[in-house]
């Protein structure tokens, strides 16, 4: 099991999931990536697609910086 980072803090919806998504398809099964968001529409939305699309959520917490968070997935 490896660990990955994705920082889609620049960017906007749908553009987040989609690059979550491109990343999350590369790795292997038991892999971990770690997403690193703004909070509002982003924070809602990976999380929830990410669950839909049958990858599990395992955390969602706070970044150092403010308004911004990291969204643990495993594929």
């Amino acid at each position: 099991m490896a660990t990955f980072t994705l920082d889609v803090t620049k960017e906007h919806c749908p553009m987040t999931f989609v690059k979550t998504k491109i990343e999350l398809n590369k790795l292997q099964k038991g892999d971990v990536l770690q997403v690193h968001l703004l909070e509002g529409e982003p924070l809602e939305n990976v999380p929830r697609s990410a669950r839909e699309q049958g990858f599990n959520v395992l955390n969602v917490e706070p970044a150092a910086n403010k308004g911004e968070y990291i969204v643990t997935i495993e594929k």
